[in-house]
């Protein structure tokens, strides 16, 4: 009997492990956005739920960029990152700014609408993106999908960057770069309201240009354009709506993460809405639904698994 039992007993054992829940012994990349945007701050609310639902798991918050961060998953120096939809879109495809097709990006999540905006000072003169010719004008450092918006955008009315003043940097040096005079605009791509966008306003006054007769052709470059509306009363001295260039803020994974991890992310993201939203109120009111929103991004399996087990289905790889 002695005998026999070891061999039933090894089984019994070997069952067992495979029945068990695996453990994530990894690090997990997960690239953000600049510094002073609100990408951040959900970082690294997004760390501290993934590494509670991922026994195991550590994620390394990284500051990034829309572009460079499907630029890193795709290089294999992250695997996760915030993306906008626009840019993910022109990556996969091959366009510009990228140098080839992006393979290996899947769509875990959208999570809440980009707002693409123009601030000037409120007695600068400055009406239209027309009148930025000549003028100092600040953005993101390059690579950021908020600069490369600030150069399609120039292009749409015939000018590019050697047709104004361009400083490629922080959302904190714009800031400085507008209250002291240095530009007369500040252009960025974020959620509503924009911590940098209200520091700047308690400065000094400044007005959001409305871009709403820009979006026709912006849609010719890039038809994942929409008009987008910024309330008013969201920044000091805000009196009226305006209408804003928008898009959607996602987020993405390298394809070759293991489904579990990502159904465990994914469901996360559903399960810790009311936390997300204390850091961003632009994720009031996330549902599974809108997470599945298709924007051109194919969906990771695991976050397809997810999706499915709310009715919802969506195209993966």
């Amino acid at each position: 009997m002695k005998i026999g039992s070891k061999p039933v007993m090894c089984l019994t054992l070997a069952a067992g492990l495979l029945a068990a829940p695996a453990a994530f012994a990894v690090e997990l990349r997960l690239m953000t956005g600049p510094q002073g945007g609100v990408w951040v701050p959900l970082g690294g609310q997004l760390k501290d739920m993934w590494e509670k639902a991922i026994p195991g798991a550590q994620v390394q918050s990284l500051p990034g960029a829309g572009i460079a961060n499907v630029r890193a998953i795709e290089e294999g120096k992250a695997e996760i990152g915030f993306g906008n939809s626009i840019s993910t879109v022109d990556g996969l495809a091959g366009n510009a700014p990228f140098p080839r097709k992006h393979e290996n990006i899947c769509n875990i999540a959208s999570l809440y609408p980009q707002y693409f905006q123009m601030l000037v000072p409120a007695d600068s003169g400055i009406k239209t993106v027309k009148d930025l010719k000549g003028k100092a004008i600040t953005t993101q450092p390059r690579g950021n999908t908020g600069e490369l918006i600030t150069g399609q955008l120039l292009k749409v009315h015939g000018m590019s960057y050697s047709d104004v003043k361009i400083s490629f940097v922080s959302y904190t040096d714009s800031v400085e770069q507008v209250k002291d005079g240095h530009a007369q605009a500040f252009s960025l791509g974020t959620a509503i309201p924009s911590g940098a966008v209200m520091d700047l306003a308690s400065a000094r006054d400044v007005k959001l240009l409305d871009l709403s007769a820009d979006l026709e052709g912006m849609r010719k470059l890039n038809p994942g354009y929409t008009l987008v509306t910024v309330p008013k009363g969201t920044y000091p001295k805000q009196d009226q709506d305006v209408k804003v260039i928008g898009y959607a803020t996602h987020i993405v994974a390298s394809c070759k993460l293991p489904a579990e991890q990502v159904y465990a992310m994914t469901k996360a993201i559903a399960d810790n809405v009311p936390a997300l939203t204390a850091t961003s109120k632009a994720l009031a009111g996330l549902t599974p639904q809108i997470m599945a929103e298709d924007v051109g991004v194919p969906f990771h399996p695991g976050a397809a698994k997810f999706y499915k087990e709310k009715g919802i289905t969506v195209a993966s790889k």
